[in-house]
């Protein structure tokens, strides 16, 4: 019978009588620890119940043959792709969805018309351009043709941001169709929009900086899931695609150099000799950057300014998209990254208004991001990663990322500076592992992209840039946030048009939690296991929250159900209270044990002070008799426990009683320090179900040899708790208003 537990220590069962238990009525219980089974999707034979991929998982592919050009006089691209589209699903499919990115800035785009905004008297003449959508810009895809292989028209409809093609006959479940796609647009000036793609302009030397993203029609995602994922794009949620294999041509003007997704196939055609004996070099150079177009070279372009073209051509296997920059202007270094058995190489593009910062730091960013992110994650598979510099962005896209972090005109820069470019180009080139490989959709939960991406930044921060004082991620640092207007949040799992507090939640909430779930929860081992095989089972896939989810807890053995719960499905925020710490020792006569049993005087258990709260331990221990053990505790044993030996070891201890309250609804793990009078510390851990039966207050006993001065919880603060003045006993005085008052007065 349960009631035998009591035995472990008689001072339980003393426990359980000193106890303020809370009325039945007044306890709600709110499932915190309710397994998410319920919830999440019914495992199935495309994703088991383990979180791995099932036996009859598929995705969708997609080729793409492209050949477009760059307008550099009048900043407009034209293109024409050919797409292959494999139908691996088994399903029978009437028309294809492709997604039409550009669209977001037509005049009558959803965007513009469901954007709020309001009037402040003495706004920059700026801030009016985007939110009445006033600048003179005509954007927007024009699509010219969409065919068939042989030629023939395709019947197709435009519903803003998404285009459907219909099918001249249905796609069977394994066959391909060829179709062809012609259009264009002009470019965007981010200068007077921040976008994800476009051009911003150098009025010194008259040149321009082109870095094109979302630039062509590309093919939706149809899943096991949700079938084609054919949600309008609003701007926030980025995206999510096919895997594929891609044939690019670019037409540039001919001093332009272009960083691209992919590797560049025609190097003798577009470099010069010299240029390409820097780029082999590169190849082998584990050490430092090669510089492969030097700065003096980039700037004689910009001022010749050549009228002829050239046709750069890229390819790349196994990615899910394309993106590449252009300009005369671009700067290019290069050095290999050993990882596992190949030897990527790290690359930056950046004009020299970006040194010498981008010289000094970029590549190697570059090369300290694909080295940590593979430790944790995967191998970097893909024979290349480019940062590229650009003004106010940061934004990713296979093999390539556009950064910020523009030194002064002198070429000075502080370390804030510094820090801020180096967490961007770290997070951006991260973007290559989540969602680029392990290819999450971001339109529904974008978390799994950017608060995994910035978790893993965090740690490779603090491993490499150990002097830099890199904290989003880290609990403390999400405590301004936990602590705002509940009206304003959203849990994590929502779709990310619906969340208001962007960066701090999808970013900065999700990396926390995970940092908590590796540093406090689980534990560096069981964590870095679990979280390696997700992105070991679904690189080059498509993972949902619950494949993530279901992995964490099959790979590790931890039952995680009440953290998901409550980070990723609630708004609760940490706030642990140490309400009580009660001291007592025990009585010393032999009596009590040799005696008969006895009755303990009702004020034997009472604080000195009464039903006062006790504020600190001056008062000394409250004394305690333990009585002999009554036969009712032994049901049907014959054999009895040692009444002597456990008053023996209890007699020269201080036992201490604690009473924690749950004020912020959050259950975590309860991290107790404790300060000893001789000024020696010890810590408890104790995992989060000791909320398991009641989730808003707890006592637990301890029995400790020497004699406490303090007590603390949370003291490293590794759980984002909102109030930390509760957390101790004794009780720090706060200062009053008139305290703080004399003292500003003096």
């Amino acid at each position: 019978m349960k009631r035998l537990l009591l035995l472990a220590l008689v001072v339980v069962s003393l426990n359980a009588i000193a106890q303020e238990q809370p009325k039945t009525e007044a306890i709600q219980w709110k499932g915190k620890f309710e397994q998410l089974d319920q919830m999440l999707p019914t495992p199935n034979e495309y994703r088991t119940g383990s979180g791995s991929p099932g036996p009859k998982y598929w995705q969708q592919q997609a080729d793409y043959d492209i050949a477009a050009e760059l307008n550099d006089d009048n900043q407009s691209l034209t293109g024409f792709e050919t797409i292959t589209y494999t139908n691996n699903s088994p399903d029978v499919l009437k028309y294809l969805w492709m997604q039409l990115d550009q669209n977001l800035f037509e005049k009558e785009s959803n965007t513009a018309k469901t954007s709020t905004s309001s009037v402040r008297d003495s706004s920059a003449a700026k801030q009016f351009l985007a939110p009445l959508n006033i600048f003179d810009y005509d954007g927007g895809y024009k699509i010219k043709s969409v065919k068939d292989a042989t030629g023939k028209d395709l019947k197709y409809t435009i519903n803003k941001t998404m285009m459907r093609v219909d099918l001249p006959l249905p796609l069977k479940s394994g066959a391909k169709y060829s179709f062809k796609v012609e259009w264009s647009f002009n470019i965007l000036d981010r200068m007077l929009t921040l976008a994800r793609g476009g051009y911003e302009y150098f009025p010194e030397d008259n040149n321009y900086v082109y870095t094109v993203a979302q630039w062509f029609p590309r093919m939706c995602v149809y899943d096991d899931v949700v079938g084609w994922q054919n949600k309008q794009f609003l701007g926030r949620g980025e995206f999510t695609l096919p895997f594929g294999n891609y044939k690019v041509a670019l037409t540039v003007p001919a001093d332009h150099i272009i960083a691209a997704t992919g590797m560049v196939k025609n190097p003798q055609q577009v470099l010069t000799s010299e240029q390409i004996a820097r780029f082999e070099k590169a190849k082998t150079a584990y050490d430092k950057p090669v510089v492969i177009v030097t700065q003096a070279e980039a700037i004689e372009k910009e001022k010749t300014k050549s009228k002829e073209k050239k046709t750069w051509q890229f390819e790349a296997t196994n990615v899910r998209d394309f993106a590449f920059a252009s300009s005369r202007k671009f700067i290019w270094d290069a050095m290999a990254v050993k990882i596992a058995n190949s030897s990527p190489l790290a690359m930056s593009y950046y004009p020299k208004e970006g040194n010498p910062l981008w010289e000094k730091e970029s590549t190697n960013a570059v090369k300290n991001t694909l080295e940590v992110y593979s430790k944790y994650t995967v191998d970097y598979p893909y024979p290349q990663a480019t940062s590229v510099h650009g003004a106010s962005i940061g934004m990713e896209y296979p093999m390539i990322c556009f950064n910020f972090g523009r030194p002064k005109k002198d070429g000075t820069y502080d370390n804030a500076l510094l820090q801020r470019m180096l967490g961007v180009v770290i997070h951006e080139v991260g973007h290559n592992f989540f969602p680029m490989i392990i290819n999450n959709d971001e339109r529904q939960t974008t978390w799994m992209d950017e608060g995994i991406n910035s978790f893993v930044q965090l740690l490779t921060e603090l491993e490499r840039y150990p002097n830099l004082d890199f904290n989003r991620g880290k609990p403390a640092g999400l405590v301004p946030y936990m602590k705002g207007d509940k009206n304003t949040m959203r849990p994590l799992m929502v779709n990310s048009e619906q969340v208001i507090q962007f960066g701090a939640e999808q970013y900065q909430k999700a990396a926390t939690a995970l940092y908590i779930l590796r540093e406090t929860v689980m534990g560096h081992e069981l964590f870095d296991k679990s979280f390696k095989e997700y992105a070991q089972r679904w690189a080059f896939r498509h993972p949902k929250p619950s494949d993530f989810f279901r992995t964490m807890e099959d790979a590790s053995a931890v039952d995680l159900d009440w953290f998901w719960r409550g980070w990723f499905y609630s708004t609760d925020n940490v706030d642990l209270s140490l309400d009580k710490v009660k001291w007592f020792k025990l009585r010393t006569e032999k009596t009590n044990i040799e005696g008969k049993e006895k009755t303990v005087a009702s004020g034997d258990l009472a604080n000195k002070d009464g039903d006062k709260k006790a504020e600190d331990f001056s008062n000394g221990p409250t004394m305690i008799t333990v009585l002999p053990t009554n036969d009712r505790f032994y049901g049907e044993f014959q054999n009895k426990v040692d009444d002597k030996a456990i008053v023996s070891k209890l007699e020269n201890k201080n036992i201490y009683e604690i009473t924690l309250s749950n004020k912020g609804g959050l259950v975590m793990p309860v991290i107790i320090e404790w300060t000893y009078k001789d000024g020696t510390k010890e810590t408890d851990r104790i995992p989060a179900e000791i909320w398991r039966v009641n989730e808003n207050k707890v006592t637990k006993v301890f029995a400790k040899e020497k004699e406490v001065a303090s007590v603390t919880v949370d003291p490293l603060k590794e759980t984002s708790d909102i109030t930390t003045d509760d957390n101790v006993f004794p009780r720090v005085a706060q200062p009053s208003k008139f305290d703080e008052m004399k003292k500003k007065t003096n």
